[in-house]
């Protein structure tokens, strides 16, 4: 198992990389106060800015959606990435080398290459797609390639648009090129765009047009080769690279990184069968279709849309589309698909076409909108199977018929959506033409059957792929502060400060403030943050982004969403033009209100106390003198806030 990246490389890669320009990529961002940015949030749609980043503090907080936090979160959410692949993203722009730790004797990056050699890799392969497209542009051997893309309906711009190119059929061209630009034969090897036999080095394509498969971040790390001559000495119609350090292809999906954000913002993916089928979709407007890449639609395949899809229970389930071919085999591939439906909560659906044509085949033959037809079409996985399940049996027949009710019990049994099911026990039992109750009640049994067996991987196991994960404990939710109480708003805004401006408090008397005094419970659960990453005290050690990531380092993870909204949100008065600080007087004043409504809480306390000490003529005397502390206390701190 591929080791983790190590904690001070993180931190590194945090502090050094600047948010700003990494949300400048996809957001326009305009000046909103001394030292905060305001521009459209990419995470929902809306029409007034409502998504603030603080550059100094490396962190950002939309106030429509409550999405946050520092710069590997937005990378994460905007571009779909898993933590690691967010953290070498941007540690490869900013040309830091990461270190692993060890795990199970090794180290080594997520993907199993060295550091530094997912690099190399990457741009050998990024090399290679340059230098196939144009031996298919400009080399006249490519003409058979050309014509091929022309008879699919793809002419040289299309090409272009997805990369789409040629390997000469020479067997050592692609190899001399990269040597001539520096690579070493370990390197080409191991990327798997050559090969090495006993005549020396050949390319592992060789007279093929040829894909590039690019990652959800759009690096090339792999490519699919299509026979297209006759004497061609490879019998397979299709080659793909074999997994590498940075290509395995039971989680790769081809198109991914074009129809990434299409996929996000609608809540749909469209997995079809091959490259040229994900062409012809995005052409007639279908842009979020993907193909898988020579292996079955699979468990790997499912996490990366689950990211993609934000596919979790308890939210409007997204929307998954299979189409498949007419034939044996597609209807084979549906059924596989259709057993992995319960590893998410998205709606499953199936679309093929009457006649059995592909997405390519309906797009030459009868254009753009039978390709549209066709997924909006799509009929409910679940009728699918049953329908597929039922075709094998003779319903003319009553021993047939009693056969295919128990094929397709354990079916309608596993639908989710109670009211679904039911819905669905009426209309199979009309196809099976039996009575409603008969094959209700052995729905049910089927039911009670699956719930005997051992329960399906956990969502954390699904996510992670580890089998052995156990299933996430329920996270405990803090319930959001009450800020129309003046003691609760004057507490965030203390929080406030000591996160963005912590110069402006004075140590000690923040240093002084206890874990009570902060009365709403996600307030205290910050106030601990601050308190375990050193305190006001230290604050001042850190620069301003490092302190942030300090307190979100040591916050639980029930605060977690909040935090970044407090180290963005804009405080209620105007900061002072020579510090860029917020007043004196007012950074004091909150210090002091806060210490007030621990006193006045006390005095509470304390007055409920005397009233309860009956008799106890000592108790309450020692009862008075601390009320009589207590009120000269509250005496002074009320007399320097006027």
């Amino acid at each position: 198992m591929a080791g983790l990246i190590k904690a001070e490389d993180v931190q590194t890669v945090k502090e050094r990389a600047n948010i700003e320009d990494v949300v400048r990529e996809q957001v326009t961002l305009r000046q909103a106060g001394m030292g905060s940015l305001k521009g459209l949030c990419p995470f929902h749609d809306e029409k007034s800015p409502s998504f603030t980043v603080r550059p100094a503090l490396g962190v950002y907080h939309c106030f429509g959606c409550g999405e946050g936090g520092d710069v590997i979160a937005y990378l994460m959410g905007v571009d779909h990435l898993t933590f690691s692949e967010a953290v070498e993203r941007l540690a490869g722009q900013l040309g830091i080398t990461l270190r692993y730790e060890e795990s199970n004797g090794r180290g080594g990056p997520r993907d199993g290459a060295a550091p530094g050699k997912r690099t190399r890799l990457v741009e050998a392969h990024r090399v290679a797609a340059d230098y196939y497209h144009a031996a298919l542009v400009d080399s006249g051997e490519a003409r058979a390639g050309r014509a091929f893309l022309l008879a699919k309906g793809f002419d040289r711009s299309v090409a272009a648009t997805f990369g789409v190119g040629y390997a000469p059929g020479g067997g050592t061209s692609l190899a001399a090129e990269l040597q001539s630009k520096g690579f070493s034969t370990e390197e080409m090897v191991t990327a798997g765009l050559v090969g090495r036999g006993q005549r020396g080095l050949y390319d592992r394509f060789r007279g093929r047009v040829v894909w590039p498969i690019r990652d959800i971040t759009g690096d090339t790390i792999g490519f699919g080769a299509r026979r297209i001559h006759d004497d061609d000495r490879i019998e397979a119609k299709y080659l793909n690279t074999s997994d590498t350090p940075i290509y395995k292809k039971t989680s790769v999906l081809y198109g991914i990184d074009l129809a990434k954000k299409p996929m996000s913002q609608q809540r749909t993916a469209v997995v079809v069968e091959g490259y040229t089928d994900v062409m012809a979709a995005h052409l007639a407007g279908v842009e979020t279709a993907v193909a898988t890449c020579g292996t079955a639609f699979g468990t790997d395949h499912i996490k990366v849309l689950r990211r993609i899809l934000r596919d979790e229970p308890g939210s409007d389930p997204a929307k998954v589309i299979f189409t498949f071919d007419g034939d044996a085999a597609g209807q084979k591939a549906a059924m596989k698909a259709f057993d992995q439906d319960q590893r998410w909560a998205s709606q499953s659906f199936v679309a093929v076409a009457p006649a059995g044509q592909d997405p390519n085949e309906l797009l030459s033959s009868e254009g753009a909108d039978a390709v549209k037809a066709l997924i909006d079409g799509a009929q409910p996985m679940f009728e699918f199977a049953v329908r597929t399940r039922l075709a094998a049996f003779d319903l003319n027949r009553a021993e047939d018929r009693v056969r295919a009710m128990r094929a397709v019990a354990p079916i309608v049994g596993s639908i989710r959506d109670q009211a679904l099911r039911v819905e669905y026990v009426r209309s199979v039992a009309g196809w099976l033409g039996m009575d409603v109750d008969t094959f209700g009640r052995e729905v049910a049994k089927a039911g009670r059957a699956a719930a005997a067996q051992p329960q399906p991987l956990s969502r954390q196991a699904q996510q992670t792929g580890d089998n052995s994960a156990p299933e996430r404990e329920v996270q405990h939710v803090l319930p959001a502060p009450d800020l129309r109480n003046p003691v609760v708003m004057a507490e965030r805004q203390l929080l406030q400060v000591i996160l963005q401006y912590p110069d402006a408090l004075l140590v000690d008397e923040v240093q002084l403030l206890p874990a009570e005094a902060f009365t709403a419970p996600a307030h205290r659960a910050i106030w601990d943050a601050i308190v375990a990453a050193g305190g006001l005290a230290e604050a001042t050690k850190f620069s301003a982004r490092g302190w942030a990531n300090a307190v979100a380092s040591h916050a639980a993870p029930a605060v977690a969403e909040l935090l970044p909204e407090i180290a963005v949100a804009s405080l209620p008065v105007t900061l002072e033009q020579e510090t860029g600080l917020p007043p004196e007087r007012y950074a004091d004043a909150l210090v002091q209100r806060v210490r007030d409504s621990v006193v006045s809480r006390k005095i509470a306390d304390a007055m409920s106390a005397l009233q309860r000490a009956g008799d106890d003529d000592q108790l309450a005397r020692r009862l008075s003198e601390t009320l009589t502390q207590l009120h000269r206390e509250r005496a002074q701190l009320r007399a320097g806030m006027e």
